[in-house]
């Protein structure tokens, strides 16, 4: 007698949620996602990394986001009048995938869903709720009402149910998990402009700005220009009362972002994110786990968020495949065990994309650039280009996404953020 197919309910149709579900029903499971397809005109992760092609390659939707994005050919980095940066992805080429994308983030959305129909998902177009549950064996249920429109569970409990809520949190606001905050708690305001002046910078390149409070990115996609603030609350409120009075206000106020939207027209609303930097204290339980922002979010600063989300759903996917192929069977107290090695790794994930963040953040990432740059001017050599290459290339590895989590990357760019400026103070070029 075969065994039924492993039921998997995923509460979220971003790009966690569909991610996993395409893993899982390419290997057999019975995948039910909920979309509540409450999608607003922006999202923040509007920026790849290079790390996330070949997720994208194995989700099958390459071809797809190229055609709805911009090429990413790079980064630079605007930091003060004398402190500009660049760095393009293909010079570090083969440690470096040569290129990401800009994305259209709704749409990048719905092609992942598409896919996930493709093979094989259930697509359940309503709000599904979820509760504390009854049986004393699993701690998460479907609510009756949500089972009772979703006809494929046949009003059965699935085997494993995936939060995918994002920062809603949704399985840690019934079961009351508790979060860790990081250091910022900081607001973003963003909108997409048209007849902006783009500077000389290669078409695609993210621009990000040091500003007098906060800091500024500009991420061109195929037709428009994404300009976000992201700066202190209190700093914002004295940009304005309203999310777009404050945008407008920075763009006006900075020299170097008028130049580039000071005659561009906004023309989307002006978005409000908040509650950066935010891990969950427990990620599963029996017959539940988070995935993507639902586990933790770090900031929107080098852009990582997409490829932690897509890149938690793959960990899943590839703990489940012993009860996808039906070597053993599985009951929702089985889930935290196969689950544990996810969950360690995914918080390490986590922890050192916070640690390179807050880098940019305090200042010592951009202190090591001046300083190289500044050794570099005194004097070349064979050996000080080859220093300094390889200095440059290490932080190109970590923000890339190709070597994040690499103890020698991350050491070498520690003890030289510490001892390695040449009397270049990192607080002059902090973010305040």
């Amino acid at each position: 007698m075969t065994r039924d197919a492993f039921r998997v309910a995923i509460v979220g149709a971003g790009p966690a949620g569909s991610a996993l579900g395409i893993l899982l029903a390419e290997r057999g499971a019975d995948v039910t996602l909920f979309d509540d397809e409450r999608r607003p005109e922006l999202l923040v992760g509007e920026s790849l990394i290079p790390a996330v092609i070949p997720l994208l390659q194995r989700l099958g939707v390459e071809k797809e986001t190229a055609r709805i994005s911009r090429v990413k050919p790079g980064v630079s980095f605007f930091w003060s009048k004398t402190d500009r940066y660049s760095f393009n992805f293909a010079r570090f080429a083969p440690s470096v995938i040569p290129y990401a994308y800009n994305i259209p983030r709704p749409q990048f959305d719905d092609v992942l869903v598409a896919r996930a129909v493709a093979v094989g998902v259930k697509r359940v177009r309503v709000h599904a709720r979820l509760e504390a549950a009854a049986d004393a064996g699993r701690e998460l249920a479907l609510a009756a009402e949500t089972l009772a429109v979703t006809p494929a569970l046949a009003g059965r409990q699935p085997d494993l149910i995936v939060d995918a809520t994002g920062r809603a949190r949704q399985s840690a606001r019934v079961l009351g998990i508790g979060a860790d905050v990081g250091p910022r708690k900081d607001v973003a305001h963003f909108a997409h402009f048209e007849g902006f002046e783009w500077p000389d910078e290669p078409r695609g390149q993210v621009l990000i700005g040091r500003g007098d409070a906060g800091w500024i990115w500009c991420i061109p996609l195929a037709e428009r220009l994404s300009i976000g603030i992201v700066l202190a609350p209190d700093a914002a409120a004295g940009l304005g009362r309203t999310p777009e009075e404050r945008l407008a206000q920075a763009i006006v106020s900075d020299p170097w972002l008028q130049q580039i939207a000071g005659r561009a027209t906004r023309v989307t609303p002006v978005a409000t994110y908040a509650n950066y930097q935010l891990i969950s204290r427990r990620a599963c339980g029996p017959g539940w786990v988070a995935v993507g922002d639902a586990f933790g979010f770090v900031d929107p600063m080098l852009s990582p968020g997409v490829f932690l989300a897509l890149s938690s759903a793959a960990a899943v996917a590839a703990a489940l495949v012993p009860a996808l192929e039906g070597r053993h069977p599985v009951s929702p107290d089985d889930i935290v065990p196969r689950l544990r090695p996810y969950i360690a790794d995914h918080l390490a994930a986590l922890a050192a994309w916070q640690s390179l963040v807050g880098q940019f953040y305090d200042g010592r990432m951009l202190a090591l650039m001046r300083a190289g740059r500044e050794w570099m001017e005194g004097g070349r050599s064979r050996v000080k280009l080859a220093m300094q290459d390889h200095i440059e290339r290490q932080i190109a590895l970590q923000a890339s996404g190709a070597a994040t989590r690499g103890r020698y990357g991350r050491r070498l760019l520690n003890v030289l953020g510490r001892y390695g400026l040449r009397g270049v103070r990192p607080q002059d070029m902090a973010i305040r």
